[in-house]
C-alpha cells in the first residue's frame, strides 16, 4: 500500500530562528610607526557597532553575503562600505561557525588583507567616523568572537611569513633590507639578527636589487624590489586571480 506523506511548505516549517545567515568579515593588517621609538607595529582597523548585539563594542569590518555575489566580491564590497579601504592583497582565512557565537545562527567567512601605510593614508579622508586603528597586540574586548578571529589571523600571518614573501604586501615597491627586516620583526614580535637576515633573504630568490640607493645620515642603503614572478602566497589550484 502506498503511503502519502504531506510535505509542509517551507514558510510553515522554517522559522526565523532556524535560518543560518552567512556574513563576511576581514582582518586588515598594516604597519604604523610607534611615536616613542619610530619602530613599526602591526595595526588593524575596527568598526564601532551602532546597534545590538554588542552595541558600542569594536568589531571587525564586514557585512552580510548577498546571494548574488561571490565571497571575494562580498569581502571587497563590505570593506569599502565599512572602512573605505581597498586592499590589493586579499585571501580567505577561515570559516567561523560556532553555534553560540551570535544570538542568531551566523557563519562568518573571514578574509585577511594587507595594506601599505601609504594606502591607509590615502583612504583616511573617506573613512567613516566609527572606524579606528588599533595595535594588534593590545586589542580591547571585541564583539562576538572577533578577538579569537584576530588571534587566528595573527598566527597564520606569523607562520606564513616564514615560507612566503607575504611581508612584501606591507612594503612600498622599493625598500631596503632594513625595511624588510623591520616588517618581519613587527609580524613576529621579536628582534632578528641583521647579518643572518640579510643572508637568508638574499639567498631566497624573492628579491631583485635595483640601481637605486637611499641616502641620509648613514651609509647609502641599496633599494630592492620583490620578484613579481614569485607570488605573495601560493593559494593552490583554486587561485585564479
Amino acid at each position: 500500500m502506498t503511503r502519502t506523506v504531506a510535505v509542509p511548505a517551507p514558510e510553515a516549517s522554517v522559522s526565523a530562528d532556524d535560518l543560518t545567515r552567512v556574513a563576511v568579515s576581514t582582518v586588515i593588517f598594516s604597519l604604523r610607526r610607534r611615536p616613542a621609538d619610530d619602530a613599526p607595529v602591526l595595526v588593524l582597523p575596527l568598526v564601532r557597532r551602532t546597534r545590538d548585539p554588542y552595541e558600542g563594542l569594536w568589531a571587525l569590518p564586514g557585512g552580510w553575503l548577498d546571494h548574488r555575489e561571490s565571497l571575494d566580491a562580498a569581502a571587497r564590497r563590505t570593506l569599502a562600505e565599512t572602512t573605505a579601504l581597498a586592499p590589493s592583497y586579499l585571501e580567505q582565512l577561515y570559516a567561523f561557525g560556532a553555534v553560540d557565537r551570535s544570538p542568531s545562527r551566523v557563519v562568518s567567512i573571514v578574509y585577511w588583507a594587507l595594506l601599505r601605510a601609504d594606502e591607509v593614508d590615502a583612504s583616511a579622508a573617506d573613512a567613516p567616523e566609527n572606524v579606528e586603528w588599533f595595535a594588534a597586540a593590545s586589542l580591547p574586548r571585541l564583539a562576538f568572537d572577533h578577538n579569537e578571529i584576530v588571534d587566528y589571523a595573527l598566527w597564520r600571518l606569523r607562520n606564513k611569513v616564514g615560507y612566503s614573501r607575504i611581508a612584501h604586501g606591507l612594503l612600498p615597491d622599493e625598500f631596503t633590507l632594513a625595511d624588510l627586516r623591520e616588517v618581519y620583526e613587527a609580524i613576529l614580535g621579536r628582534r632578528l639578527d641583521p647579518a643572518n637576515f640579510r643572508r637568508q633573504v638574499e639567498n631566497s630568490g624573492t628579491l631583485i636589487p635595483t640601481d637605486h640607493f637611499r641616502t641620509g645620515s648613514h651609509r647609502p642603503a641599496r633599494l630592492y624590489r620583490y620578484n613579481r614572478d614569485v607570488e605573495l602566497a601560493d593559494r593552490g589550484p583554486l587561485d585564479t586571480h
